[in-house]
């Protein structure tokens, strides 16, 4: 192993050994430690860069050089991942790209430090970045959010809502690439009874089963549940809790109904205008693929 190869080394294994230490700090600090924070995406990421950055500083790294480095940095950071913090690897693959953009920004930022050679301005910025890491851990995290969708179905009112309570299995092929990757999607909705305070279950592809009550029973009109348990799993499940279910029925006047569904969700993983993109493509997909199923059921009566 020649220095350049000896320094890159070095560089990959102590920026994740800096990027785990951290993540054992955050979650001593932390209020919530089921929570993914901000700092752990975008602050972790890129002092993995500047540090990767501080041991090949001597070599003069090129852009496209150390984006491949970054890229590497990113894939060891994803499977130490899997192996010690048991994260999934559809979770994983979410995160990837948010890592590779911070990891390859910390590794811009420390050449160009590095190369100044300014060790106050140096110090300065990594303690900034450290400044900030701090703060984020002791914040208080919270976000709730809701997602809305909407379908026409060709069917009154009182056909939709035998299929809306609950529903027979469903077994038509999933279209959302994240199903057919391998996360699970609704299936089949069971209920002990049609009246208010009812238990139903909403099952799952894999198996798994989120236990609901019915808290509105409004016949033909509104069916609104709570989630009071869900399982915690490795994939995205582990990091978001679907707290409310809904759907609202519409009689157009012609035979047909407007069925919109309605999902309240909180969010575990910072920072949210990454993160929320994800949970609300997610939560309308498994809107569409049950809403769909139910237009298929009331419309083939």
């Amino acid at each position: 192993m020649n220095k350049v190869e000896l320094a890159k080394f070095k560089g990959y294994a102590a920026s994740n050994v800096l990027a785990f230490v951290l993540i054992g700090l955050n979650k001593l600090l932390l209020h919530d430690a089921n929570v993914l924070i901000y700092a752990e995406f975008v602050i972790i990421p890129m002092l993995m860069g500047v540090m990767y950055a501080w041991f090949t500083r001597k070599y003069g790294m090129r852009t496209k050089t150390l984006a491949w480095a970054s890229c590497v940095n990113c894939f060891i950071a994803i499977v130490l991942s899997a192996v010690f913090l048991r994260e999934g690897i559809i979770c994983l693959f979410i995160v990837s790209p948010l890592l590779l953009c911070f990891i390859l920004l910390g590794g811009l930022l420390g050449r160009h430090m590095f190369r100044r050679d300014n060790n106050t301005l140096n110090i300065s910025i990594i303690s900034l970045m450290l400044l900030a890491f701090v703060a984020d851990s002791l914040s208080t995290h919270h976000y709730e959010n809701e997602v809305t969708d909407t379908m026409v179905v060709k069917a009154p009112p009182a056909e939709v809502w035998k299929y809306v309570v609950a529903y027979k299995r469903n077994t038509s092929p999933n279209k959302y690439w994240l199903f057919k990757a391998g996360m699970p999607s609704p299936v089949e909705s069971t209920v002990e009874g049609y009246y208010l305070g009812a238990r139903r279950k909403c099952i799952f592809s894999n198996g798994y089963v989120f236990d609901e009550k019915i808290v509105t029973y409004d016949e033909g009109k509104n069916l609104t549940f709570d989630v009071t348990h869900q399982p915690r799993d490795p994939e995205i499940m582990g990091h978001i809790d679907i707290l409310r279910g809904q759907f609202l029925l519409k009689d157009n006047g012609n035979g047909t109904t407007t069925l919109v569904g309605n999902s309240w969700y909180r969010l575990y993983v910072f920072p949210v205008w990454y993160y929320d993109l994800w949970a609300q493509s997610i939560t309308r997909n498994v809107h569409l693929r049950v809403m769909e199923h139910i237009k298929q059921l009331s419309e083939t009566r």
